[in-house]
């Protein structure tokens, strides 16, 4: 496998994340976003919307997407699952992946950022204050969704969670983790978070989100 990645996107990092709990083997190769080479014609002519990551197959087969990828690996790499057994369970981490990739994500990606700042002129100062405060808004109600989590889970007679759901990492740590390495670059300020700042604390401690980090990759600056 082939993976198409950058070394500072979120989104690849989820991925490599994923790749590294379940102990696959992958072909990194890096995609210079702030060079624009996700625009040049070698990549974006197989990619629709030019973004990273995307991953190549074995038998040549594209994807794209970091949650359709993420779960793509899961079900065709049963072991070590990111998803839970049950249904409720899944619904769960879902929900709390979605609460990163589609609410938080969005709105401090590179292009939109790079977009106030050339196009509507924001200065770097008002850009860094739009990331800090849609930043911070997005990972306080992941807190607090962690913490409603936690009292369904003592109702229902279960064992307190040690990742974001259950005893092992998910796919909603796959997404948090690289949200709040981002975040940290920006300086957001992560107190008044216990439940969250726990989690990533136990995350990186594991080998595979140390492999994972943007400081391991071979594109790292």
């Amino acid at each position: 496998m082939k993976l198409y990645t950058y070394f500072r996107s979120s989104a690849s990092y989820r991925v490599r994340i994923a790749l590294q709990l379940k102990g696959l083997s992958y072909e990194s190769v890096p995609v210079h976003l702030v060079r624009g080479e996700q625009k040049a014609s070698a990549y974006a002519d197989h990619v629709g919307d030019a973004l990273v990551p995307s991953m190549e197959l074995d038998d040549g087969h594209r994807l794209t997407q970091s949650m359709a990828i993420i779960e793509y690996l899961d079900e065709t790499h049963a072991q070590i699952p990111l998803l839970p057994s049950d249904a409720l369970g899944r619904a769960h981490v879902r929900a709390l992946a979605q609460m990163v990739a589609c609410e938080i994500h969005p709105l401090n990606n590179l292009r939109v950022l790079k977009y106030l700042v050339r196009d509507l002129g924001v200065s770097d100062e008002a850009k860094t204050g739009w990331y800090a405060h849609w930043a911070r808004l997005g990972l306080e109600a992941f807190e607090r969704q962690l913490v409603l989590l936690e009292a369904e889970r003592k109702a229902d007679g279960l064992p307190p969670s040690t990742f974001c759901w259950g005893d092992t990492p998910t796919l909603a740590d796959c997404c948090l983790i690289p949200q709040v390495f981002n975040a940290q670059r920006f300086n957001v300020n992560l107190e008044g978070l216990p439940r969250l700042t726990a989690v990533v604390e136990r995350c990186n401690t594991l080998p595979a989100f140390q492999a994972a980090h943007p400081s391991a990759c071979p594109d790292a600056e």
